[in-house]
């Protein structure tokens, strides 16, 4: 089965190529840099540099699509909102229209987005159901996922992964906040109180590995753990993992000056429950924080 994954060098992206190929599918990766597509990790993986330089008679079985640039690597300029919104909606909209060219159309797509979709809900208990609150996360999300919903036009299922913080080793948030919780100068977030929706990256990889194997499965499904934290939980937590203190808070008022709007990504709040997974019978192999957290730190 032939599959082609956009985003596929990235923290997610590489580890699901790598293990995609490893259960001998065809994998080929788009990225402008066929070095990085080779830093993968496995020599068999394709590369494409170019959504155009597809031809008519190429056929994927499987798209997934993860593509984006990063969301928190630089301030929230409007250049920078630019920037993130087109990584994401033009590509999948380029991704789409792609199809129609194509004289066998791919069976699946698998589409990322995040729980920023539902925007911050204090202790609102959220499932795939659940009424939004407007922000920028929140019309990014929702706008991404209408421009890859168009697939189904061309008799695509489509499947969106709403996806939490993603805990593994070498890369993610987890890897920015082991430096300053090693040295003892970790600490909650603002007061604390906000909930911290997060899932293994092994458990996200059977999850997308799910989606292909069950056809009945399409729509949105919110890929966290059935077990979300507050911050304060979560900061504890990783400091008991790493058996340090947490001695330096950071006040929300700090966190605004510093960040500006991107600030929202570390005090907004989404308390998120899997409910779709739950209920089609899916099993997290990493269901608490304290055993997803000493899995990625006995790789680092």
């Amino acid at each position: 089965m032939k599959i082609l994954i956009t985003g596929g060098t990235g923290f997610i992206g590489s580890a699901l190529a790598r293990s995609l190929y490893d259960q001998n599918y065809d994998v080929t990766v788009l990225s402008r840099k066929p070095a990085s597509v080779e830093n993968i990790g496995r020599a068999g993986i394709h590369a494409l540099t170019d959504l155009g330089h597809l031809k008519p008679n190429q056929s994927f079985q499987i798209i997934i699509n993860l593509a984006g640039a990063p969301i928190f690597d630089s301030r929230w300029t409007n250049e920078q909102k630019k920037i993130i919104r087109n990584s994401r909606i033009l590509l999948t909209e380029n991704l789409v229209t792609s199809l129609a060219s194509m004289e066998v159309k791919p069976e699946l797509l698998i589409s990322g987005s995040a729980i920023g979709y539902y925007g911050s809900q204090g202790d609102n208990e959220l499932s795939e159901d659940s009424a939004v609150s407007e922000d920028f996360s929140q019309q990014l999300c929702q706008d991404w996922e209408q421009a890859a919903l168009q697939a189904g036009e061309y008799g695509v299922r489509v499947c969106l992964i709403r996806t939490g913080l993603v805990i593994a080793n070498g890369g993610g948030l987890l890897q920015r906040l082991l430096l300053p919780f090693r040295m003892g100068l970790g600490g909650r977030l603002g007061d604390g109180h906000q909930w911290m929706s997060w899932i293994h990256r092994q458990d996200w990889i059977a999850i997308a590995q799910a989606m292909i194997k069950n056809r009945a499965m399409y729509g949105a499904y919110n890929a966290t753990a059935p077990n979300p934290v507050t911050n304060d939980e979560f900061t504890s937590t990783l400091a008991a993992c790493l058996k340090r203190p947490t001695l330096l808070p950071l006040p929300a008022v700090f966190l605004k000056v510093l960040l500006g709007e991107m600030s929202a990504l570390l005090l907004g709040s989404q308390r998120v429950i899997p409910k779709r997974l739950l209920d089609q019978g899916f099993e997290f192999q990493y269901s608490k924080l304290d055993e997803a957290l000493k899995q990625a730190l006995l790789h680092e």
